[in-house]
C-alpha cells in the first residue's frame, strides 16, 4: 500500500503500528513528518514487537536531517543572555543540504553549575560548535546541547582574524597576539 502524504497527515495508531522513518508520534497517533510515499512494512519474524511499521519515503532526495542524539557541527549566528542561535552545517561527518536552525539554551551549555553559565563567556558569533541534538525543539529550531566534555567550541576566530587554539576547557588563545578569550571549549582528540 503506497499513498502520497504530507507533513501532519495521520498515518495510523500506536496500538496498531510503530513509527518508522519520516513519521513521528504525538499522543498515540502517528503522523507524517515529510512529503512522500507512505507505506506499511511488516516486522521481522524474530522481532519481539510484531506491530507493522509505517514510514514515509521522501518525495525528493533530502539530505541528512538532524535527529535526537546525533552529533552536529554548527556555526553560532547570535548570542543572547539565555541562548545561542546556530546554523547546523553537518550531521556526523556529512554536510547537510538544507539549512537547519538550532538553539543552545543556557541550561544545555554544560552539565555542572548550570545557573552560573554566561552565554557570552561560552560562545561568540562565527564560532564552530560540536553539539548533540536533544530534540526537535519548537517549530523553528532544534534544541542542542554542549553539556559533555567532547562538545563545545571546536574552532573560533580571534579579533586579529586568526584561528584560536584551546588552552583550557574555558579559554582559547590567539596565536598571533597571545590574547585569550573565554569559550566553552570542546575536548578534541
Amino acid at each position: 500500500m503506497t499513498d502520497i502524504v504530507t507533513p501532519g497527515d495521520v498515518l495510523g495508531n500506536l496500538d496498531e503500528f510503530k513509527a518508522g522513518k519520516g513519521a513521528y508520534v504525538n499522543d498515540k497517533t502517528i503522523y507524517a513528518s515529510l512529503t512522500g510515499s507512505f507505506r506499511i512494512v511488516s516486522p521481522l519474524p524474530e522481532s519481539p514487537d510484531q506491530r507493522a511499521i509505517v514510514e514515509v519515503t521522501g518525495h525528493k532526495a533530502h539530505g541528512l536531517i538532524p535527529e535526537p542524539c546525533s552529533v552536529v557541527l554548527a556555526r553560532v549566528t547570535k548570542v543572547m543572555a539565555r541562548m545561542a542561535s546556530v546554523d547546523i552545517l553537518c550531521v556526523g561527518p556529512k554536510a547537510v543540504r538544507e539549512k537547519f536552525a538550532g538553539i543552545i539554551r543556557q541550561q544545555d551549555v554544560r552539565a555542572t553549575e548550570i545557573d552560573k553559565v554566561d552565554m557570552h563567556q561560552s560562545f561568540r558569533p562565527s564560532d564552530i560548535v560540536r553539539a548533540m541534538v536533544l530534540s526537535l525543539g519548537d517549530s523553528r529550531a532544534y534544541y542542542l546541547s554542549t553539556a559533555k566534555n567532547e562538545l563545545g567550541v571546536v574552532s573560533a576566530e580571534s579579533a586579529a582574524g586568526e584561528t584560536m587554539v584551546p588552552v583550557s576547557w574555558t579559554e582559547m588563545q590567539c596565536p598571533l597576539s597571545g590574547q585569550t578569550e573565554p569559550r566553552k571549549v570542546a575536548k578534541v582528540g
